[in-house]
């Protein structure tokens, strides 16, 4: 019997109500019971706190110095959160949380537009359980919000392209391009479905919606306005200010076109992302790939171009970045929602399959399997292990373990032909132990607010505190406003040489450094040693414990 339009209106409904749900489930928890975490939280979360502080919306600043590695969007939505919220502990997560679930839906939206409701279902609960995009969901880096305006993008271009012609979703995809830009510079990405759409249809004579020249120049009109409402008012600001201009400089080249074809840092080899990202952060889909090549080589070879442009844009992605010299997993999250789209119309075929159930089984067993064995060894071979861990964290983590060797090898016990849905029971039963249990006993660590409390009981709370080479987990703690000397200082000693004039201006003050940067300019027989943390021993001086380093070298 034929369903009515209001029917189906109500279950597409209903399944946004269920995904909505489910992603709270996996991405929510620890929200509000963690403060940032390094590498990345504490300088997105801080850069947020100075825009609130000085009104300096514009130009992005960390410890009163311009910060250039990233354009300014992800900084203004925890801005805004903040401000909205007045909880920095909600505020720094939610971007992720809110990109997550709208990237959520707009994966079922566009799924069940180019198949049926069960793909797009399908589709955002394999995304759901992805590894790397449950982690990003967690977490208060850029990439989350990055992959909500990709798939925005995907979505309006896709929609044009294989549902149209849909002049308002093209547009919407071009919008979303200048934005994800403005989020951070890789936004351009799902540009690359034009060019792919041209190549299929040239080859296929598939019947794929053309984009008038008019729209066309229109729809880039709008991603450019879309660039200068931020990229304008920055670049007439620097012309006034040589610090902003030196900025701009590092944001639009050294940032961007340098980091990429000479990148300093997080450097791999080509097949990085496929041997040790894809295989295990794409978790569980990736279990799939020897059964879901061959079926997607099939699909293309009839001529399907939902494929095409799906695993094409996934495969652009791929390439570009293995292409670069500084590779980070997290890359890789903008292809994700595509991943899922191309595996979804296959899922319920494959999940039939014995193979695909026993791999599945045989993951969690091996998983189960080496927790139990971890869990042994630390309790009763090598427990000076845990006494490490318990003096570097302040924590015991034999009860979160425990939980998690007994769901694997419980849900693993249900036996071969559920394993798929047993994986999936453990990474949620992980992910729920991760956000409202060890997240927040390792927070005081992990997140440098240990470090600072004993920073403030040591200075007390009239003293004015410095800091040389510091980390911005410590900045975002401190309990006082802090005077800093430079960010990333190459000129180590000028730095050093900076705060000693400053120790010296006034009493009552200190600095706080890491070890290394005791010498050639402190005396580190006299300085007050705080620890270990974030893997350095640090210290406070005060000016008597300077010595001249005038003329040495950094």
């Amino acid at each position: 019997m034929d369903t009515s339009p209001p029917q189906h209106a109500a279950r597409r409904r209903r399944d946004r109500f269920v995904l909505f749900l489910l992603g709270l489930v996996l991405f929510a928890p620890g929200l509000g019971l963690r403060d940032p975490w390094p590498p990345d939280e504490p300088r997105f979360a801080q850069i947020a706190r100075e825009m609130l502080a000085t009104g300096q919306w514009l130009i992005p600043h960390i410890g009163g110095h311009p910060y250039s590695d990233k354009p300014p969007v992800f900084f203004w939505v925890i801005a805004g959160f903040e401000a909205l919220t007045g909880s920095a502990r909600l505020a720094f997560l939610l971007p992720s949380l809110l990109a997550a679930l709208g990237t959520l839906l707009l994966t079922y939206d566009l799924g069940q537009r180019l198949w049926n409701r069960r793909v797009g279902m399908l589709a955002a609960l394999l995304l759901a359980f992805t590894v790397q995009f449950t982690l990003q969901a967690r977490m208060a880096q850029i990439d989350a919000l990055l992959a909500f305006w990709t798939t925005l993008a995907l979505y309006g271009l896709m929609r044009h392209l294989l549902r149209g012609p849909d002049l308002r979703a093209l547009y919407l995809g071009f919008f979303a391009v200048g934005m994800g830009i403005l989020t951070k510079g890789v936004g351009f990405l799902p540009l690359a479905l034009l060019p792919l759409a041209a190549l299929w249809r040239r080859r296929t004579d598939a019947p794929l919606s053309p984009i008038p020249l008019r729209h066309g120049l229109g729809a880039l009109a709008l991603l450019l306005g879309v660039l200068l409402a931020w990229a304008g008012p920055m670049l007439w600001a620097s012309l006034q200010d040589p610090a902003l201009a030196a900025y701009r400089d590092d944001l639009l080249l050294r940032q961007t076109a340098t980091r990429y074809t000479q990148a300093w840092g997080h450097r791999e080899p080509f097949w990085y992302y496929l041997v040790q990202v894809i295989p295990v952060f794409w978790l569980p889909g990736s279990l799939l790939l020897p059964w879901l090549i061959p079926a997607w080589r099939r699909r293309l070879g009839r001529g399907d171009g939902r494929y095409a442009l799906l695993l094409g844009y996934a495969l652009v992605v791929l390439v570009f970045f293995s292409l670069s010299s500084g590779k980070r997993g997290l890359y890789l999250l903008p292809a994700t929602p595509a991943f899922a789209l191309a595996c979804a119309p296959l899922l319920p075929g494959l999940l039939r399959k014995s193979g695909v159930q026993r791999l599945a089984w045989g993951l969690l067993v091996l998983l189960g399997l080496s927790l139990l064995t971890g869990w042994l060894y630390l309790a009763w071979i090598d427990s000076s292990a845990i006494q490490d861990l318990a003096l570097r964290y302040q924590v015991q983590p034999w009860v979160p373990l425990g939980i998690l060797t007994i769901a694997a090898l419980g849900l693993a016990a249900l036996g071969p032909r559920r394993g798929f849905a047993a994986l999936l029971g453990t990474l949620l039963v992980g992910w729920l132990l991760h956000g409202f249990w060890a997240a927040p006993l390792l927070d005081a660590t992990r997140s440098g607010r240990a470090l600072m409390e004993r920073v403030a009981h040591r200075i007390g709370p009239q003293a004015e505190l410095g800091m040389v080479d510091w980390k911005e987990q410590f900045l975002y703690q401190a309990d006082r406003t802090v005077m800093t000397f430079g960010y990333r200082r190459a000129d180590r000693v000028g730095e050093a040489a900076e705060a000693i004039a400053w120790l010296n201006a006034a009493p009552g003050r200190w600095v706080l450094l890491p070890e290394e940067r005791l010498t050639p300019c402190f005396d580190p027989q006299r300085a007050l040693a705080l620890g270990q943390a974030h893997r350095e021993l640090w210290f406070l001086v005060r000016a008597d414990m300077a010595r001249p380093c005038a003329g040495e070298q950094p």
